[in-house]
């Protein structure tokens, strides 16, 4: 597990949350002043994942000025994907700094999740890939009312819990490079894999969220006033989470 890579996407250029991605990579946005990007290696370090490789390109120099002297207690490995590269080729050229097996993940996503259920998941499907999901929350609040109209309640944004929708958090085995088709990870590498049944999810239920534009930045800043943030918060068990019921679509 020590010496298991953990390969995160730190090179694209964050058109949405521009114009801050203009003069930094999007992962190194700062969360209650430190780049969202710790927050996310802090994830893994404390569950024993502390390999790092960083799949660099829009302002790469920014990482290599962060880390350069730093004393951390992790591996860190930064490497020059290219400026324009998509990104499942960020992923596959890193392939000659990774180990039989690997994870990787989105540099811009945090959450409670149980990485060792993740790795457990993986290893039980035999997959060649595995991706986390969550359960797609809108981005609307809903009106409920009953028949005559009358409204009952308002829910703010709620979970739509029988739609999932992918949210990194990935493990690797190291032979999926030798079968990587396409470029973009999303639309031409993953659904190749799940065409020909080698591709595998594990759900999971607990926090995550995602820094997509600056509003997402404030509402993590305010998940971090409490005492713990909510993605170091008790990791949930697959046992005692359970086995999640109904329709299971991924988005």
């Amino acid at each position: 597990m020590e010496s298991m890579k953990v390969v995160i996407l730190c090179g694209g250029k964050g058109t949405r949350a521009y114009p801050f991605t203009e003069y930094l990579p999007k992962v190194m946005m700062p969360v209650n002043g430190t780049p969202i990007l710790i927050h996310l290696m802090r994830l893994y370090a404390a569950q024993g994942f502390k390999d790092f490789v960083l799949a660099a390109g829009h302002r790469k120099e920014m990482l290599v000025d962060y880390f350069e002297g730093r004393q951390l207690d992790w591996k860190v490995e930064i490497v020059d994907t290219g400026d324009d590269a998509d990104t499942g080729d960020r992923i596959f050229r890193c392939g000659a700094h990774v180990g039989d097996r690997f994870m990787a993940t989105y540099g811009d996503g945090l959450g409670n999740l149980n990485l060792h259920d993740l790795l457990a998941a993986h290893q039980r499907s035999g997959a060649m890939a595995t991706l986390t999901t969550v359960p797609l929350r809108s981005q609307y609040g809903l009106v409920v009312f009953d028949e005559q109209q009358r409204v009952q309640r308002f829910e703010e944004k709620p979970l739509v819990r029988d739609y999932w929708i992918n949210a990194g958090f990935f493990v690797f085995e190291r032979r999926a490079l030798l079968e990587w088709k396409g470029h973009n990870l999303e639309q031409e590498v993953l659904p190749e894999f799940a065409r020909r049944g080698k591709l595998f999810v594990n759900q999971h239920q607990g926090f995550w969220k995602s820094m997509d534009t600056s509003k997402d930045q404030q509402e993590l800043e305010r998940l971090c006033a409490g005492a713990t943030p909510p993605w170091l918060a008790p990791l949930p068990s697959a046992t005692d989470a359970g086995e999640a019921r109904g329709a299971n679509h991924v988005a």
